[in-house]
């Protein structure tokens, strides 16, 4: 019977992928990738020869049939993303969901993800969070941060590093300019940096400093405000 297995990749240092994710490359008769060429290096690293097929955010829809009967064709196939876990703000879900609806066997290794590396270390509670994924680039951005204005648990957000100084600017107009904040950037790799403040501080700071690299915006949670009777 045919199975699909999303293998998780490293977001920065190639050390932390697993034994078990090097297994199922090894062992995959068909890889399919965000972008080949990024995962080439990673198989090239490791000293994997895999056969690579594309499947990612601009073709997806029009490849998905022809995925499905390559899928059904093998005993194991493999999906993985540029960094961290496949079905995480990327097409993979596509994918998962169309397999599911095809009795495809589906598994999901554990491993390597940003989104809960940035929340731990940002020090916000961890208990309840609400994971928001990209803001869209214009229409709608406004919208979604308006909808977090009275969200008492902890958000969290990608973004992009030339995106991020509009995005703390229309947070603090919305959110108020005292809401605590943290960017987490550059996970794993040698630069790793998490600066935590209220928006105003942010701005401050990525204004002198420009940001790079792949961050992760966390917002604390609205404070609760108690109705005295």
């Amino acid at each position: 019977m045919a199975k699909l297995v999303l293998v998780p990749t490293p977001i920065g240092n190639l050390g932390d992928i697993t034994l078990r994710a090097l297994e199922v490359l090894k062992g995959a008769d068909i890889v399919f990738a965000e972008d080949t060429r990024t995962t080439m290096r990673l198989l090239q690293h490791y000293g994997i020869k895999a056969n690579l097929k594309s499947f990612h955010l601009h073709n997806e829809h029009k490849v998905l049939d022809q995925t499905l009967q390559l899928i059904k064709s093998t005993e194991m196939a493999a999906l993985v993303s540029d960094a961290g876990t496949p079905g995480i703000s990327d097409p993979g879900f596509l994918l998962v969901r169309a397999c599911l609806e095809n009795a495809i066997a589906v598994e999901c290794l554990p491993g390597a993800t940003a989104l809960i590396p940035a929340l731990v270390v940002s020090g916000f509670p961890t208990d309840r969070f609400v994971f928001e994924g990209f803001l869209p680039h214009k229409k709608g951005k406004q919208t979604r941060i308006t909808g977090i204005l009275d969200e008492t648990r902890t958000v969290v957000f990608y973004e992009s590093p030339h995106r991020l100084l509009k995005t703390l600017e229309m947070c603090r107009l919305i959110l108020g300019p005292s809401r605590q904040a943290a960017v987490v950037r550059e996970l794993s790799k040698m630069f790793e940096e998490c600066v935590k403040g209220s928006f105003e501080e942010l701005i401050t700071h990525f204004t002198t400093k420009p940001p790079k690299g792949e961050i992760v915006l966390i917002i604390g949670g609205a404070e609760l405000v108690y109705e005295t009777e």
